[in-house]
């Protein structure tokens, strides 16, 4: 009998290694078929899916293991997001996060119940179709976001804070559903999560006060323990708070959060992150099984429309209530044109929906294929924002300048500007403070512009790409110019004006590829910094020995251009 036991055992084992295989393997041909046409490499994933799923091959059978699997790539994404949230990123955007994500949602629900009321869907299933296409998916938002560097930009910051309210707003649908499900009153279940997340957060709190400290400092003697126990936390807390009813994402992301103050958080990130991409994968492939679509020969106008909603109406939402907040056109379209899909949530929303006999099972194809329309698009979307917003700018040139911006009074010319007051610029200011006093700091984050005048530095809110802006702030006839922006469109705009204002000042900007350092050295920078080969604080020692002087950087810049023909 146990021989027997054991035989069958090893079969089924046998099987899902070879699912398992199959299923990577075609996920790498075409991960490099991708790769080479240039497209997003989770189109490739969720083809993967589909082509192995039920719909055509029909090879995997083994669902709850991969969904199991691809768990595990939720968790270690929002850990990692976790790792990376600090007190002033908070601080910086967490007010517009609150306000722009609840406002958002509100409007854009209400105009899904309004279009599903015109497209003759009953009053039930207009607003469950309103509420699950308000949401975004916090977990291709931010992989894209991560694989572009630019979840440490200001629209990358407030774009996660706003999923994350998101999220809240998600679950706290969820236990609606529960409590109708139950019988039980809404208040009643509202008290006993709110009461649970306090009881939470202060144990978290505790230990992140009094035990985490020793603890990985004891850990960290080790490279691998240091791994193992920043894992065994990441899966501990986020098994833990999904026991006690959160979700896994947010269990995931405090865990993260908790270990953001240790000053090893950069190490187990390093560690981690390729753990992260790998199981990511089957997420993608996973998802890709489950788009199975039928029943749509009633659902063509509808698809249509509210894929529309989400890929048009919603960005433009977005970026409107961040304009009335204060902060610049092109950061509320970045951060819009990013959350323009449907979430995961929504999936379970609408399920929760059939499962208590209010809504149509049918209306679960609607949204499966509105979800692979937005998630295909808005891959593409997040991958040109920069370039769809030039060229959206281009033909309505009042989106760059903003109610703040004044540029008819005179700014005192300064010897170095400043271009960008994010991660690699807060690390470069200290230098500039030491090198000299005239000098200015150019960004358009409201919050930040203020903490700066706060304490006395002189600071403009600005679109570091707008040529008023550039002329307002004397930046042709500064003796250095520095773009801490790793935004090619904004870098190409500020070069182009130092040419053409025939600037003999010293122009550094940073980028995010060895190709685009190539481009801005055809265009004419003096040095380019690419933060992946030369970091900050390595750039601020520079900074220290050339100072201002354009002879010294273009030497350095001519050796750096010359490496990269020869590669």
């Amino acid at each position: 009998m146990r021989v027997i036991l054991f035989n069958k055992l090893e079969d089924m084992l046998n099987e899902v290694f070879l699912e398992f295989a199959a299923v990577i393997v075609l996920a790498g041909v075409l991960a490099m078929v991708g790769h080479k046409l240039r497209q997003p490499l989770i189109i490739a994933y969720i083809v993967t899916g589909v082509f192995v799923g039920p719909n055509m091959l029909g090879f995997t059978h083994s669902f709850e293991i991969f969904e199991a699997l691809s768990s595990v790539g939720i968790a270690f994404l929002l850990f990692i997001v976790g790792l990376n949230l600090n007190w002033r990123n908070v601080r910086g955007v967490g007010g517009v996060s609150v306000v722009a994500g609840l406002s958002q949602f509100v409007i854009t629900s209400s105009l899904g119940f309004g279009l599903a009321r015109l497209l003759h869907f009953d009053l039930v299933t207009g607003l469950f179709l309103g509420l699950a296409f308000a949401l975004s998916s916090t977990i291709i938002i931010v992989k894209l976001l991560s694989d572009r560097e630019d979840i440490d930009r200001l629209h990358g910051r407030i774009a996660v804070g706003i999923l994350l309210v998101q999220d809240l707003v998600a679950m706290m649908l969820l236990l609606l559903l529960a409590a109708y499900a139950d019988g039980v009153s809404l208040s009643a279940v509202l008290t006993t999560s709110l009461v649970k997340g306090l009881v939470t957060l202060l144990i978290l709190w505790g230990f992140a006060r009094f035990i985490i400290p020793h603890l990985f400092r004891y850990a960290a003697t080790s490279s691998e323990g240091l791994f193992v126990v920043a894992v065994s936390w990441c899966f501990g807390v986020a098994s833990g708070l999904q026991l006690v009813g959160f979700s896994l994402e947010i269990g995931a992301l405090l865990a993260g959060v908790s270990l953001a103050g240790t000053g090893f958080q950069h190490e187990i990130e390093a560690k981690v992150r390729y753990l992260r991409d790998f199981f990511l994968v089957l997420f993608f492939v996973v998802l890709g099984t489950n788009l199975v679509v039928t029943d749509l020969t009633s659902f063509g106008l509808p698809i249509v429309a509210f894929s529309l909603l989400i890929l048009v109406v919603n960005p433009l939402i977005l970026t409107a209530i961040m304009r009335l907040m204060g902060y610049h056109t092109r950061t509320g379209f970045l951060a819009g044109s990013t959350l323009a899909q449907v979430s995961e949530f929504s999936f379970i929303i609408i399920a929760g929906g059939i499962a208590l006999g209010l809504i149509q099972p049918a209306l679960l194809s609607l949204v499966t294929a509105v979800a692979l329309i937005t998630i295909a698009v808005s891959s593409y979307m997040i991958m040109i924002n920069e370039r769809l917003y030039g060229w959206v700018a281009s033909y309505f040139p009042g989106l760059g300048k903003n109610h703040e911006e004044s540029f008819d009074q005179k700014w005192s010319s300064a010897e170095v500007v400043l271009l960008g007051f994010d991660r690699l610029g807060q690390k470069i200011l200290p230098q500039i403070q030491e090198l000299t006093q005239q000098f200015t700091v150019l960004d358009f984050n409201p919050a930040v512009i203020e903490d700066l005048q706060a304490a006395g530095i002189a600071a403009v809110y600005g679109d570091a790409g707008n040529e008023d802006v550039l002329k307002f702030i004397g930046a042709d006839k500064t003796k250095l110019v520095i773009s801490a922006i790793p935004d090619m469109s904004v870098n190409e705009d500020i070069l182009d004006f130092m040419q053409r204002h025939k600037s003999r000042g010293t122009v550094i900007v940073s980028v995010k590829s060895s190709a685009d350092a190539a481009r801005c050295y055809a265009l004419g920078a003096t040095f380019v910094i690419v933060p992946s080969e030369l970091g900050g604080e390595h750039f601020a020692q520079l900074l220290k020995k050339k100072k201002t002087l354009k002879l010294q950087w273009g030497s350095l810049g001519k050796l750096a251009r010359r490496r990269l023909e020869s590669e």
